[in-house]
């Protein structure tokens, strides 16, 4: 796998999407597929397909198509999946712990490695082999510590503060479901925003929009 140059975001955030696909497909024990099959399982063009595994060499054969195993093999290095990333979460409150209960960090190329809160009532306690520590035992964690991702599932109001902690304990991003727009300044450290209103009113839009055609009709 050889990376030609700068990759745009949309091609990035598309990778999981091939990810997903061909786990799928892997697991119905599919060996082969086209691009054109794949773009159509996948709601996009065979040549976008093409286009987008081109930014990283050359995958696939003329008449045959594509190895599924190989591709998705292929694809989890691109993500970075086989390099055992260490993650740990801030706020273990109804959301953190729903992530650390239900979310598969492992199946992703994490290791969930501690939490942290602020609340006495959780400190101590045990999600999925996960601990909660004190929020105050996270900078001397982060020094001992390798820790490539902050999760932060805390309130907003909470959230730069500790961001500048993780920032200041070395962390290379922050996975951060907080609503705040977090600033890094120059630390180089990169921050994926899971806002899950987005959704929901993205959501909203089709259906609204849907129903006013129908309206007009």
């Amino acid at each position: 796998m050889v990376k030609k140059g700068k990759v745009s975001s949309a091609v990035i955030r598309r990778l999981p999407r091939y990810y997903r696909t061909l786990e799928a497909l892997h697991r119905d024990g599919a060996v082969r597929i086209s691009s054109s099959a794949l773009g159509k399982r996948m709601g996009i063009t065979a040549s976008q397909i093409r286009q987008d595994l081109s930014c990283f060499g050359e995958f696939g054969q003329q008449g045959y198509g594509y190895n599924v195993a190989d591709l998705r093999r292929e694809i989890s290095e691109i993500l970075g999946m086989d390099q055992d990333h260490s993650a740990v979460l801030i706020g273990a409150g109804n959301l953190g712990k729903a992530l650390i209960r239900n979310f598969s960090f492992g199946k992703n190329g994490f290791a969930l490695s501690a939490a942290f809160d602020a609340d006495p009532a959780a400190i101590g306690r045990e999600f999925n082999g996960v601990t909660v520590r004190a929020v105050d035992e996270l900078d001397e964690y982060l020094r001992s510590h390798k820790v490539n991702v902050g999760v932060l599932t805390l309130p907003r109001s909470a959230a730069q503060d500790m961001a500048e902690h993780l920032i200041a304990g070395g962390v290379q991003g922050i996975w951060n479901f907080t609503n705040a727009e977090l600033d890094v300044g120059d630390s180089g450290v990169f921050v994926e925003n899971v806002h899950f209103s987005d959704s929901l009113l993205t959501l909203s839009y089709y259906i609204s929009d849907a129903g006013q055609k129908a309206e007009g009709e």
